[in-house]
């Protein structure tokens, strides 16, 4: 009877493990680049959270991005150095470690574009761009879906180019 209480409340513990924190998920692209877009804080800070489920070489990047793009919502100048530094140093660092990674040219090209010119972050515009544009056949739909979005509101990459 010992045994038969012991295994049920093994099973009623496992099981509440596995219902009270879900399942990792995939990393959903779509609703990166719709957050990406969206210039919501809340939706950037929730994003970044969900950023778990992306794979581990790829989290810096995708976090780094939204840092960046978070910096330009925020009142505080202070605040928004720190945030755009931090990302800065997350999305360089994944670049270093992956330089063919055409997503993270991508989303450094989208981020350079709208930088204040204060911070200096303009110097790979030309680079990245002919990166994005050498291998966006390459990329999963999602990711072309959003680079051929962003054309619209782009100086710098149109859809012509593709």
């Amino acid at each position: 009877m010992r045994r038969i209480i012991f295994f049920t409340g093994l099973i009623l513990l496992t099981a509440g493990i596995v219902i009270g924190r879900p399942l990792q998920q995939k990393f959903d692209k779509a609703a990166f680049y719709a957050v990406m877009k969206s210039g919501d804080i809340d939706a950037i800070d929730n994003e970044i959270r969900d950023l778990s489920a992306a794979p581990e070489k790829e989290r810096d990047g995708y976090t780094g991005a939204l840092l960046m793009k978070k910096a330009d919502l925020l009142k505080k100048n202070k605040d928004k150095l720190k945030s755009f530094k931090e990302g800065r140093i997350k999305l360089e660092t994944a670049l270093m470690a992956d330089p063919d990674h055409t997503e993270f040219h991508f989303l450094r090209l989208t981020i350079e574009e709208h930088a204040p010119r204060i911070v200096k972050y303009r110097s790979d515009i030309e680079k990245d761009k002919a990166f994005v544009i050498k291998n966006f056949k390459s990329l999963s739909p999602a990711v072309q879906h959003a680079i051929l979005d962003y054309c619209s509101n782009s100086k710098v990459l149109h859809k012509e180019d593709f």
